[in-house]
């Protein structure tokens, strides 16, 4: 993660500026621009939107959205990926998906990249948790492990290729082992 010294910034002064690419952060008062997804980010990161929401979607349970602003909690974060229960995604007046979420996810899902702090991952996905989200992955290519966050029990590791991988309750029907995910760099 690229650092860049703010002059104090609020978020709403934060939220006016223009976009980067990649995208900026705004964590504790700090501009943290996430770095550049390389090839296993960019194979996972697509894998799963389409497995969740091949799933999730149809039914309108949920929708997985790919490096999303989610605006909450004083902090406006850009999740890999964000999931949202059907009826908690905003919307504008005419029912279409609204351009702000200032919410937190409910799933979120954080893939690391090779120059990116794990601790600083982890904060973002642990701060989400206090603030309603349900369950986050922390999923490392390099090692091929998946870190995996509850919001009322501790961590778990997963490590093997036939574990089955936890999900929230509302995706329960989503079945893909540690194997499948590190599979999908593979095909």
């Amino acid at each position: 993660m690229v650092q860049t010294p703010s002059k104090n910034l609020t978020l709403e002064e934060f939220l006016k500026l223009p976009e980067t690419k990649p995208a900026s952060e705004y964590i504790d008062a700090q501009i943290i621009q996430k770095p550049m997804p390389q090839g296993e980010h960019s194979t996972i990161q697509g894998e799963l939107i389409i497995t969740i929401n091949g799933v999730t979607k149809p039914q309108k349970i949920a929708r997985a959205f790919p490096e999303l602003r989610c605006i909450f909690a004083g902090r406006a974060i850009v999740p890999d990926v964000s999931v949202f229960l059907w009826d908690r995604i905003p919307r504008n007046e005419n029912g279409g998906v609204a351009n702000v979420f200032a919410l937190a996810p409910d799933w979120i899902i954080e893939i690391l990249s090779p120059e990116q702090s794990q601790s600083k991952v982890i904060a973002k996905i642990l701060h989400a948790l206090k603030h309603g989200t349900q369950m986050g992955w922390l999923i490392d290519p390099s090692e091929k492990v998946v870190f995996v966050y509850f919001s009322n029990q501790p961590p778990e590791l997963f490590d093997q290729a036939e574990q089955l991988l936890p999900v929230p309750s509302f995706a329960s029907e989503l079945q893909l082992t540690v194997g499948d995910l590190f599979g999908w760099l593979l095909e």
